[in-house]
């Protein structure tokens, strides 16, 4: 979660926007947690002084969730109920968030033929909060993109009715999907739309799942990801070239040695760094919450407590630019090291 900034009455924002209706609120308590609430807003009331002044005052409603969480978490357990929690706090917000759309818009999300699919799908990435919200944005841009680039759907690429999302169109989307995408690309995006459709029916916005017999199966001889010898690990880390970028050669090299992915090492702070052990601690973004084993701890030598360096608890080890910066980086330097392998 991210900083707190306190208000003058012990209260903070933890999630909505400046246009959000309702926010997120918490509320420190004296007995070390925090209590959730949802702060609505319905527009502005003129209000009469007592000196009989006239002007205008936000009208503000809020609405206890019975929800707590650990101000200062110091356990594993502490921490994932926390996380569980605020899952929970933020799926509220948003239905209320709908349902005050539709009392004032006329606008219906659920249990409503008029509903469009597409942006309930969007709402529902905007919503979501777990490590795979990247993945879920992916299969939106997928289905888009098919709708449009289908002759037979294209007409849908705006607003797609839940009586119109059949089972047919999802045997088409599949073989898209398996014609745009190498590898395991496609059954990684099928199974976030799958798990989009899935919610859909949770929340009453289609009546059974159009997904269900479908399955993209992942072809075991696919070529995977290639790894590099000692001697061109060598050869990589003596290479430089003009423009290149010291934190991802610097990361890079560090995952080299200690196997870390980029998920693990773009969130390390120096806080993970046990200087006097010589130890780095972190949790396994890819496991974080669902294993008692995603807790990981690597042994430090002198090489790699250089690579780290020293600096503020919470500041980033390596500041990184995104995913797909990294690559491309790393493209052009496996490149002018001159070695032809798929390198992520």
């Amino acid at each position: 979660m991210a900083k707190k900034n306190y208000r003058a009455d012990n209260t903070y924002l933890i999630e909505g926007n400046s246009g959000d209706n309702p926010k997120l609120m918490g509320r420190a308590l004296s007995d070390g947690r925090d209590s959730l609430y949802l702060e609505f807003y319905f527009g502005k009331v003129e209000v009469t002084s007592k000196n009989g002044k006239t002007y205008q005052k936000n009208e503000r409603q809020n609405e206890p969730l019975g929800l707590y969480l650990w101000q200062a978490p110091r356990t594993p357990m502490e921490r994932q109920q926390n996380k569980e929690t605020l899952e929970i706090a933020k799926r509220i917000r948003f239905e209320r968030g709908q349902e005050l759309l539709e009392r004032a818009e006329g606008y219906r999300l659920k249990k409503d033929k008029d509903v469009n699919i597409l942006a309930w799908m969007s709402a529902y990435y905007e919503s979501y909060t777990k490590a795979d919200k990247r993945e879920i944005k992916r299969a939106c841009v997928a289905f888009n993109d098919f709708l449009i680039a289908t002759s037979e759907y294209k007409n849908f690429a705006k607003a797609l009715k839940p009586q119109q999302l059949t089972k047919g169109m999802v045997i088409d989307f599949s073989e898209y999907l398996q014609k745009r995408y190498s590898g395991e690309g496609a059954h990684t995006v099928f199974a976030r739309f799958k798990k989009m459709t899935k919610a859909a029916v949770e929340a009453g916005v289609i009546m059974k799942n159009p997904c269900e017999g479908v399955v993209i199966k992942i072809d075991s001889n696919t070529l995977k990801k290639d790894v590099l010898s000692m001697e061109e690990m060598r050869r990589l880390i003596t290479t430089h070239y003009e423009g290149e970028n010291p934190e991802i050669r610097r990361a890079f090299i560090f995952c080299l040695y200690c196997g870390l992915r980029w998920c693990d090492v773009k969130d390390l702070t120096f806080a993970n760094v046990d200087y006097s052990n010589r130890l780095l601690r972190f949790e396994q973004a890819k496991t974080k919450g669902h294993s008692s084993a995603s807790g990981v701890v690597i042994p430090l030598n002198d090489g790699l407590l250089d690579l780290i360096g020293k600096g503020e608890r919470d500041a980033l080890i390596f500041p990184l630019p995104s995913h797909t910066m990294c690559l491309k980086a790393l493209r052009h330097w496996t490149k002018r090291a001159g070695i032809d392998k798929h390198i992520t």
